[in-house]
């Protein structure tokens, strides 16, 4: 006889995995968040969504810094970067999460991994106000390696669609490009980093810097709109950097000049540049390199998003057709 255990799925691990998971999806939960559907699939009330209101979906996942992740058992952070990943997705668009699914696949299932993941999956939906509605925990052997895991999720929020960003039809030459610091890498850029760690063994804070959570974007976001500074575009810096994301939220005709040397860019930045010998205009497309994420704002307003804590690093220009959408000047070496 050979039972589906034999063949690499065990039943009994994915319900201990549920119960494992009960208690932090739980603590996700909004009032808008009802019983029912038996666990097949979670009901959202939708009664806030009013006239004007639009929903926002956005899917994405942790790709190979999962991996990373796994080799020194720092599961939980993650989970974290899928959430927040997703939630600045959104943010971009000018959107509040309401709730998250998330995904889990690997060859066998680990109950305590998983449990370790989705614990930080909970808490960065508490700390955007976005419950955890609903996921899956998938286990493929044949499919994935020995003790691969993937993590993908999918988040919806809520806009009102006269507030929409970008606002093409505002931005123009001159309007100032401010930089929201990131944690490190994100979520981007693993394959790369994961090769160059082949062979040596990081220092401790250098691993903290290369495996810190995503940073969400949303609590900054609304504190700048509260400071008086109201954003005309973002753009998330993910993968492509500043040279492939900012210019998806410019106007036909406009690019940006970048200054390099306005802003520190952090460590593992430089150590992942000189361990690899890239250039720069690899690097800023490889990596975030410490913005992670791109606000226009107008050119009066630059001296207050300083005080709240933004980087003033570049200016909209016009481009022709054929130019580089974006340019960097000096250098952050």
């Amino acid at each position: 006889m050979i039972t589906y255990r034999d063949s690499g799925v065990d039943i009994d691990a994915g319900n201990r995995t549920v119960d494992l998971l009960a208690s932090s999806v739980a603590s996700t939960a909004t009032d808008e968040v009802l019983d029912g559907g038996g666990g097949f699939g979670g009901i959202y009330a939708a009664d806030r969504l009013g006239p004007g209101k639009v929903l926002v979906a956005s899917t994405d996942g942790v790709g190979t810094k999962a991996e990373l992740a796994g080799r020194h058992g720092r599961w939980r952070g993650v989970g974290i970067d899928v959430v927040n990943h997703c939630v600045n997705d959104i943010l971009v668009v000018g959107a509040e999460p309401l709730f998250f699914l998330d995904y889990i696949a690997t060859s066998r299932l680990v109950p305590e991994v998983a449990a370790d993941i989705v614990a930080g999956i909970a808490e960065a939906c508490r700390a955007a106000g976005c419950a955890l509605l609903g996921g899956e925990t998938a286990e493929m052997p044949g499919v994935y390696r020995p003790g691969a895991v993937d993590i993908a999720g999918t988040i919806v929020g809520m806009a009102d669609r006269d507030d929409l960003w970008p606002r093409l039809d505002e931005i123009g030459e001159g309007d100032l490009v401010v930089g929201l610091p990131s944690s490190g890498p994100h979520t981007n850029g693993y394959s790369l980093i994961r090769r160059l760690l082949d062979g040596r063994e990081p220092a401790p804070d250098l691993l903290d810097g290369l495996l810190a959570p995503h940073r969400s974007y949303l609590p900054m976001v609304r504190s700048i709109q509260a400071g008086g500074v109201a954003p005309k575009a973002l753009a998330h810096i993910t993968g492509g950097g500043l040279v492939d994301n900012l210019p998806r939220v410019l106007p036909t005709g406009l690019g940006a000049t970048v200054e390099l040397g306005s802003w520190e860019v952090p460590e593992p930045f430089g150590t992942l540049v000189s361990w690899s010998g890239i250039d720069d205009g690899e690097a800023f497309r490889t990596w975030n390199m410490g913005i992670g994420m791109a606000v226009v704002i107008d050119h009066g307003l630059g001296s207050r998003a300083v005080e709240l804590g933004c980087l003033e690093i570049g200016s909209v220009v016009p481009v022709a057709d054929g130019d580089e959408r974006v340019v960097f000047a000096g250098s952050w070496r």
